[in-house]
C-alpha cells in the first residue's frame, strides 16, 4: 500500500516513530496527483514546490527533537475559496482565475501553526454555487468509484483528492449540504461544524448566515484530528463563537450509551431510495447497539425548507458577489464604453451560468416590492 493510502492517524504515528519522513509522504501524495488527477480534476493549483519545502522543514524540526503537532508534516489539500497567502485563489471561476491571495484564512494559519503541509487548492462549483462540481469554470470533478459519476459538491475537488489518496486531509465548506454530501458520493467523512465553531475568516463568502468550514477525511478519528487543530474562536470572524469546543479526539473514546438519537423518520422516508433507508437502518442499529437511544421525531415546516434556503441564500449571494465588478481586483472586460457598460460585460463574461441564476434570483427578492413577500417570509420560516 502507498503512503498516501494510510489514514492520518496511521500516518502520525509513522511519522512519530520516524518510519517515514513527511518529505517521502509528500512524495507519495504529488506522485499520485501527477498519475490520476488527469482523470479526476480533483486539483485546480498543486503546490509542488511549498509543499516539498515545508516537508523538510518539518522533518528538520522532527529531528531537532522540536515538539510538534499530531498532524505535522501531513499532507492536506484546501477548497479553492479559502485563502492561502501567496497562493492563487480562483473559487472555481474566470472572475478569479487569476488571483493571489495576500493573506491567511484564519484556518489555514492554525493549520501551518500545526506543522500541515498544504499541498494544493481544490476544484469547486463555482462560488460555491451547486451540488455537483459540474459548475467549476475549470472543468467538472469526476467520482473515483465511477469516472462517469459526480463527485457531488460544491466540495467535489475535496472529496475527491481524498478518497482517491491525492491528499490525506482536506477542508472545504459547506453552505446547504456542500461538505457532507460529496463526502458521501466518494465514500469519506465529511463534517459541518456548528456554526460558528470554525473561523470563517478568509473563506469566500457564498451565502454568509450558512456557509461553515470543516474537515473532509477518510475515517472519523482523521475528522476529530482535523477539527481539533481548526476549531476554535477568532477575534477577526464576528460570527465566531468564544467557547471551549472539547478535545474531539480524545472524546471519541467516550461511551454513547444513554445518548438520545433524533431521527425525522418521515423525512427520510418520503425522499431516500430503498438502498439508502436500509443502509441507514443498519447505521440505527449499530448505535442502539452501543447503547444509544433512537427517537423518532418531526419537524414542522419542512415543506419550506428548500425554498426558503433558496431565497435566503442566493439573496445573500447577489449582496456578497456584489463586490466582483472588474474595478478592484479579479477578471475585468477587455472592450467596453463606460464604467456601467464594463460592469455589466465584466460580470456577464466572468460569472457562470449558475452564479448568474442565483444573482439574478437574490436581487429579484431582495427588489422593492418583493423584499416582504419573498426575503422575510423566508426569514420567518427557518
Amino acid at each position: 500500500m502507498d503512503l498516501c493510502d494510510y489514514n492520518a492517524y496511521e500516518l502520525s504515528e509513522m511519522l512519530e516513530s520516524r518510519q517515514i519522513s513527511s518529505f517521502e509522504l509528500v512524495q507519495s501524495v504529488i506522485g499520485r496527483i501527477k498519475r490520476v488527477d488527469k482523470k479526476l480534476n480533483s486539483f485546480i493549483t498543486v503546490c509542488e514546490e511549498e509543499a516539498f519545502d515545508w516537508a523538510k522543514q518539518i522533518d528538520n524540526n522532527r529531528a531537532e527533537g522540536k515538539k510538534l503537532s499530531a498532524l505535522a508534516g501531513i499532507p492536506i489539500g484546501v477548497k479553492d475559496n479559502i485563502a492561502v497567502k501567496d497562493i492563487r485563489m480562483t473559487c472555481g471561476s474566470k472572475m478569479l482565475e487569476s488571483f493571489i491571495s495576500p493573506y491567511n484564512a484564519t484556518v489555514i494559519d492554525k493549520l501551518e501553526q500545526n506543522g500541515v503541509v498544504v499541498v494544493g487548492k481544490l476544484n469547486m462549483d463555482e462560488f460555491a454555487m451547486g451540488s455537483s462540481t459540474e459548475n467549476s469554470y475549470f472543468g467538472a470533478v469526476k467520482n473515483p468509484f465511477d469516472m462517469q459519476r459526480v463527485a457531488g459538491g460544491s466540495s467535489g475537488g475535496c472529496a475527491a483528492a481524498v478518497s482517491s489518496g491525492e491528499c490525506a486531509l482536506a477542508i472545504g465548506s459547506d453552505t446547504g449540504g456542500s461538505i457532507r454530501q460529496p463526502a458521501s458520493f466518494c465514500g469519506i467523512v465529511g463534517l459541518k461544524p456548528t456554526y460558528g465553531c470554525v473561523s470563517r475568516y478568509g473563506l469566500t463568502a457564498f451565502a454568509s448566515s450558512f456557509d461553515q468550514i470543516g474537515p473532509m477525511c477518510r475515517c472519523v478519528k482523521d475528522a476529530a484530528m482535523l477539527l481539533d487543530v481548526i476549531a476554535g474562536h477568532d477575534k477577526h470572524d464576528s460570527t465566531s463563537v468564544d467557547t471551549h469546543f472539547g478535545d474531539y479526539y480524545k472524546s471519541l473514546n467516550n461511551t454513547i450509551k444513554g445518548l438520545r438519537i433524533g431521527v425525522p423518520r418521515g423525512l427520510i422516508e418520503s425522499s431516500a431510495q430503498t438502498e439508502v433507508l436500509s443502509s441507514f437502518d443498519k447505521a440505527l442499529g449499530v448505535f442502539e447497539d452501543c447503547g444509544a437511544l433512537i427517537s423518532d421525531i418531526e419537524f414542522e415546516n419542512t415543506q419550506y425548507a428548500l425554498p426558503a434556503y433558496y431565497v435566503i441564500s442566493s439573496a445573500e449571494a447577489s449582496s456578497n458577489l456584489a463586490r466582483f465588478d472588474g474595478v478592484r481586483y479579479g477578471y475585468r472586460a477587455k472592450d467596453y464604453k463606460d464604467l456601467n457598460d464594463m460592469y455589466v460585460k465584466t460580470r456577464t463574461q466572468g460569472f457562470g451560468d449558475e452564479c448568474k441564476r442565483r444573482i439574478m434570483l437574490g436581487t429579484f427578492v431582495l427588489s422593492e416590492g418583493y423584499y416582504d413577500s419573498y426575503y422575510l417570509k423566508a426569514l420567518s420560516a427557518v
